[in-house]
């Protein structure tokens, strides 16, 4: 799933700077690096070996956002003689840089993944490598771990692998200017393969089962004193960037399966009826019409995440009913549930090492499975500690966090006013039956309420704004009172 970003104008950002400061302080999010790592990055530089294999013949492309600096992914498209399709995919090598043991290690082992914050990002490796040598930035050459996914002409995979080679991009593309591009017929013909490829995919993934949910990115502006939050769809082609990402995350989780060794990102469907029912009793609050017999990933796929209601409902049931974990196996002990549920396969990360921790462990997995070489100790010594490292990790927080911070001030100048809503959720099962979630129709926002009697599921209110307040500490910055 695409992560849905928050932008932030400058005007809105210096009206916030108190409760960004303060969301940055609960999260404990460090703003600099400590200078024995800064030193460390600065020697990991110089010392960096390039690999033998020579990639640099491939004309490389990135496609990012225009100010992205720390570009993990390049890739070339083209077909195969005969038929079907030849995807060269680099990801930055970041064990280059990153010793096991190294200052560097231990740092990013205490950051977990990069943080995205309204008015700025808090690093997982220090931006004199993650910006510079490692990054695949154009006309640079720098290590990477080449990719090499064949597909039939229907968009199969039938061969993947990946080895070390040095590299060299040729283009910093960003989203727009490539969707406009591909829609006008002047790309060049690797990117005009790009939404080929990506549509194959998608259908790949609909046969499949997967869930395909792109969120909206938020953009929160400042206008006569008070803010504003509109909602900016993702194009097209960042849903087929990512599917060649999803392609590869599939392709590693069955390499790794293959070598008996690895670890995957394992998603099990909701079972309990009772909550399956509860998800079913959302989807009615909100007017959204789940016919008997439609599976939840038919469901979602036909969702449309700027519609509000639609919006609710994929925060509320992706919640409920997909839970993810990591799931270490070792020495062909392959556990017995190896899928995720949302992708319908298996799966794992491992194209964004620059900006999340364990990509750098599972990349060097497959590395060393495809050249018929047992893993590095350093890989083995950390895999079963991996689980519980990522599960430090802040970046989901800080998003939901994000997300009440800007709601709160977007009514931070109407509390006492009273809103039409409808109860989605209820801490019912929790003990707390006069305590839940509501969805108000305009603004469309979702917050914490209480009342005076049980709350029921669905049920159609009147809430009144008692908070309003993006300074708040904790979560509650936004609060309800059934009236």
């Amino acid at each position: 799933m695409r992560r849905r970003q928050m932008h932030m104008s400058r005007e809105a950002q210096d009206a916030l700077l108190k409760a960004l400061q303060q969301l940055r302080a609960e999260l404990k999010a460090p703003t600099e690096f400590p200078v024995h790592v800064l030193q460390a990055a600065e020697a990991a530089k110089a010392e960096v070996r390039l690999p033998d294999k020579d990639a640099t013949h491939l004309p490389l492309f990135t496609i990012d956002p225009p100010t992205s600096k720390d570009l993990d992914q390049a890739m070339f498209l083209e077909r195969r003689p005969g038929g079907g399709y030849r995807v060269h995919y680099a990801i930055a090598d970041v064990a280059a840089f990153v010793k096991a043991g190294s200052p560097l290690d231990a740092e990013a082992h205490d950051r977990i993944e990069t943080l995205y914050l309204p008015d700025l990002k808090v690093p997982l490796h220090p931006p004199s490598i993650s910006e510079g040598p490692a990054s695949l930035l154009p006309d640079q050459i720098v290590p990477a771990l080449l990719w090499r996914h064949d597909l039939d002409a229907d968009g199969n995979v039938i061969d993947s692998t990946v080895s070390r080679a040095k590299v060299r991009s040729r283009a910093k593309l960003n989203y727009q200017g490539v969707q406009q591009d591909i829609e006008a017929g002047t790309a060049e013909e690797s990117v005009a393969l790009l939404r080929e490829i990506g549509t194959l995919r998608e259908a790949v993934e609909a046969a499949r089962g997967g869930v395909a949910v792109n969120l909206p990115d938020q953009e929160v502006t400042l206008k006569d004193g008070s803010f504003q939050v509109n909602y900016v769809a993702a194009l097209p082609v960042e849903g087929w960037n990512e599917q060649i990402s999803l392609m590869t995350g599939m392709a590693a989780a069955r390499i790794m399966l293959d070598s008996g060794t690895g670890i995957l990102r394992t998603q099990k469907e909701q079972t309990d009826p009772q909550v399956v029912q509860r998800v079913h009793a959302i989807a009615k609050c909100l007017d959204i019409d789940w016919k008997p017999g439609v599976p939840y990933a038919a469901l979602v796929n036909s969702l449309d995440p700027a519609d509000h209601r639609h919006m609710a409902f994929l925060s509320e049931a992706i919640a409920m009913l997909l839970k993810a974990e990591y799931t270490v196996f070792r020495d062909h002990h392959i556990p017995k549930h190896t899928a995720h549920a949302a992708i319908a396969a298996p799966y794992t990360y491992c194209t964004a090492p620059l900006r999340r921790l364990i990509d750098r462990y599972t990349g060097e997995l497959c590395v060393a499975a495809c050249a018929g070489q047992a893993p590095p100790n350093w890989v083995l010594d950390a895999l079963n500690c991996l689980p519980c490292d990522m599960a430090r990790g802040k970046g989901k927080v800080a998003d939901r966090r994000a997300v009440d911070l800007v709601e709160a001030a977007v009514l931070k100048n109407r509390v006492g006013e009273v809103f039409g809503g409808v109860v989605i959720n209820t801490d019912a099962e929790d003990g707390r039956p006069k305590e839940g979630t509501v969805h108000l129709a305009e603004p469309a926002v979702m917050g914490r309420i209480t009342s005076g009697a049980e709350l029921d599921l669905g049920a159609s209110v009147q809430a009144e704004l008692t908070r309003a307040d993006p300074l708040f500490a904790g979560r509650n910055k936004l609060l309800f009172r059934s009236v």
